[in-house]
């Protein structure tokens, strides 16, 4: 699974976004995102000598990197950046939610129920991240995975206050928490161990 593999097409479209009751439709442009979050093997590439220790565990080197603030995760981005030819970038939030439901505004990547068997979460048990190809099942309509559960993703939007956003839940939420509508405010410079993120690779360089 290399930096430079792994993306998916989310169609230009108009999509249902936003929570039960606060719903809205945006006039999306087509994107390419990762099919899955960025894991702990690219990250170390990226870090070098000031890699964590999970990020250089092989064990752990398929698990979604975490640890990590969003300017990390926008520095990440800089670096892929030069190495492709190509901009990358956080996906905005729209982007992110319409990925995870599609065109049918569905509340779960992989439909209308929740389903504990296709991601890791409080109800599954996992009890930590998974490797990101765990969940085939959970597959969103536009192919990626790992949408709901195993650590919330950074996305590029900035409330009022300077705090940034995070999507999809973790390893610790339950099922009405993975919801692909839900955003949480985050601290953009608090990594934890449970927030990672995806990317998104724009094609006009």
């Amino acid at each position: 699974m290399g930096a430079g593999d792994g993306f998916v097409e989310v169609p230009a479209g108009r999509y249902a976004l936003g929570e039960p009751g606060e719903e809205r439709t945006r006039e999306l442009g087509r994107v390419l995102i990762g099919r899955w979050p960025i894991v702990n093997a690219q990250v170390r590439e990226f870090l070098g000598e000031r890699a964590a220790a999970a990020h250089e565990a092989e064990a752990l080197a398929d698990h979604p990197a975490t640890g990590l603030t969003r300017a990390d995760a926008e520095a990440f981005c800089a670096w892929l950046s030069e190495r492709l030819g190509r901009r990358v970038r956080l996906p905005t939030g729209d982007e992110w939610e319409a990925a995870a439901r599609g065109g049918d505004g569905r509340p779960y990547p992989w439909g209308d129920m929740f389903d504990p068997e296709r991601c890791a979460c409080a109800e599954s048990g996992w009890g930590w991240t998974v490797p990101v190809d765990a969940h085939p099942a959970g597959a969103g309509p536009f192919g990626t995975e790992q949408q709901a559960g195993n650590v919330w993703e950074w996305v590029s939007d900035r409330g009022a206050d300077g705090w940034g956003a995070v999507r999809g839940g973790s390893y610790l939420d339950t099922g009405w928490g993975l919801r692909a509508s839900r955003v949480q405010p985050a601290d953009p410079e608090r990594p934890t161990n449970t927030t990672g993120f995806r990317i998104v690779v724009e094609e006009g360089g």
